[in-house]
């Protein structure tokens, strides 16, 4: 099945060290919690190894892992029940998530 036009995957997109800090900029919507925002957000736009050096910045910058959504979870949390996050929660236990 092909993608639609508007859903076609980017292959070879560049994600240095500037790109990978553009994800520190999102600002989140109403409500929600920026540090928890500015995580889900490198999650879904990263393959793991850039969400290791997003981590390393999202620290420096005075962000907090354990920022919790509406709900009141943690994003280590949210993510412990997606099947294919393995990578992305060993990231995060290692830099202090809880």
């Amino acid at each position: 099945m092909a993608l639609k036009k508007d859903k076609a995957k980017v292959l070879g997109e560049v994600f240095d060290e500037e790109r990978i800090r553009t994800f520190l900029d999102f600002e989140p919507p109403e409500g929600t919690s920026r540090d928890y925002h500015l995580l889900e957000r490198a999650y879904r736009g990263m393959i793991a190894e850039n969400f290791v050096t997003f981590l390393e910045m999202f620290i420096a910058a005075g962000y907090d892992l354990n920022a919790t959504n509406s709900a009141g979870e943690t994003f280590l949390t949210v993510i412990g029940r997606h099947r294919h996050a393995e990578d992305y929660i060993e990231a995060l236990r290692e830099k202090g998530a809880q």
